[in-house]
C-alpha cells in the first residue's frame, strides 16, 4: 500500500478511461490530478467518480485499504496543463483514440516536463513509434494500455518505443503492480499489441463459424462463456496445453498434426458486413437491445460479474 506521499499522478483526459485510472491510482494511495481543457468536464468527472466510489464501497468492492472519502480526497481537478503536471511522477494520457490529438498532447507535455516523469499513453492500437517519435523525452515514454473497464480488469500492456529506457518500463511495471493491476511487457511493438491480436483471432474465427452456418450467434457466444472462457479466466492457452497432456512436449507430440490440419481450414479474413452482420446484430439485439438504457444495464451486469470473478480469483490459493 503506497502512501499519498508516494507521489503525484496526472491523468490527461477525464473520459471513462481517465476516470477509471484516477480511481485506481487513488486506491493505491497516490495523489491524482485530473486534467481536462473544460472545467465543466472535470466537475462532471469528479461527481461521476464520487458516485461510483460510494457505490463500490456499499457493495464492498472498493479497491485499496482507504475509505471512499479518503480516496476521493486524493483526487483533484485542474484545467491548466502546466499547473497540473507540476511535481508529477507519472502522467497517464487518456484523450480520444486519434493519432494527431495524442501527438499534440505529447508534444505539449514534452515541452513542460522534466527528466524524471514517465509519460504514458492509454492507447489501444497506436504504435509507440508513431506516438512518441521526435520527442525530447522519448526515453521516458511508454504505452500502458488498460483493458476496458480498467477498474475491473487488471491487465495493462506495457509497450515501449524503440528508444524507451528500460528503467521507464520497469518503473511503470512496478507502479501498475502497486495499484493492483497486472502489467505485461510487450517486448517490441507490433500492430494490435498482444491482447487485441488474440481477441481479433477469436473474433475472426467466431465470425466465420456463424457466417458459414456452423453455429448460431448465441451458441457461438456460449462456446466461449460456458467453455473456453471459464478456463481462460484462470489460465492462458499455453498453460492449458501444458495441463491437457503430460506437459507441453507431450501435448505437441499428440496434437500438433490435428491442430495444423484444422488451422489450414480457416477461411479468409471476414468483411464484418453484409448478411452476416445483420444476422449477428439481430441475435445480439434479441438478447440486449442496442438502446442506451439496455446497453448500460448490461454493462453494469458485466462489471458486477467481473467484480465477483476478481474477488473469487483473489481468494484462490496463490501459485
Amino acid at each position: 500500500m503506497a502512501s499519498s506521499a508516494a507521489g503525484l499522478v496526472v491523468i490527461v483526459g477525464s473520459g471513462l478511461i481517465g476516470r477509471s485510472w484516477a480511481m485506481l491510482f487513488a486506491s493505491g494511495g497516490f495523489k491524482v490530478k485530473l486534467y481536462d481543457i473544460e472545467q465543466q468536464q472535470i466537475t462532471n468527472a469528479l461527481e461521476n467518480i464520487r458516485k461510483e466510489m460510494k457505490l463500490l464501497e456499499q457493495l464492498g468492492a472498493l479497491k485499496g485499504t482507504l475509505s471512499a472519502e479518503q480516496q476521493l480526497s486524493l483526487i483533484t481537478g485542474c484545467s491548466n496543463i502546466q499547473e497540473a503536471v507540476e511535481g508529477a511522477m507519472h502522467i497517464q494520457e487518456c484523450v480520444p483514440e486519434n493519432l494527431e490529438v495524442k501527438k499534440k498532447i505529447f508534444a505539449q507535455l514534452d515541452g513542460i516536463v522534466g527528466d524524471d516523469v514517465v509519460l504514458s499513453s492509454s492507447t489501444s492500437c497506436l504504435l509507440p513509434s508513431r506516438l512518441f517519435s521526435g520527442l525530447a523525452h522519448v526515453k521516458q515514454c511508454v504505452v500502458a494500455h488498460p483493458v476496458n473497464p480498467p477498474y475491473y480488469v487488471p491487465l495493462v500492456e506495457l509497450v515501449p518505443h524503440p528508444e524507451t529506457a528500460p528503467a521507464t518500463v520497469d518503473r511503470t511495471h512496478a507502479l501498475m503492480q502497486k495499484i493492483g493491476q497486472s502489467p505485461v511487457r510487450v517486448l517490441k511493438e507490433i500492430d494490435g499489441f498482444a491482447l487485441n491480436r488474440l481477441q481479433y483471432a477469436v473474433i475472426s474465427e467466431a465470425w466465420r463459424l456463424v457466417q458459414d452456418g456452423i453455429v448460431s450467434p448465441n451458441d457461438l457466444d456460449l462456446v466461449m462463456s460456458d467453455g473456453l472462457g471459464l478456463r481462460y479466466a484462470f489460465m492462458g492457452p499455453l498453460e492449458t496445453m501444458h495441463l491437457n497432456a503430460e506437459g507441453m512436449l507431450n501435448y505437441c507430440d499428440r496434437y500438433s498434426e490435428g491442430m495444423k490440419r484444422v488451422l489450414k481450414t480457416f477461411g479468409p479474413i471476414p468483411e464484418f458486413s453484409g448478411a452476416t452482420v445483420e444476422k449477428v446484430h439481430q441475435a445480439m439485439c434479441a438478447k440486449v437491445p442496442d438502446d442506451p438504457e439496455h446497453l448500460t444495464a448490461r454493462r453494469q451486469w458485466r462489471d458486477m460479474c467481473l467484480m465477483r470473478l476478481a474477488r473469487l480469483k483473489s481468494q484462490m490459493p496463490s501459485q
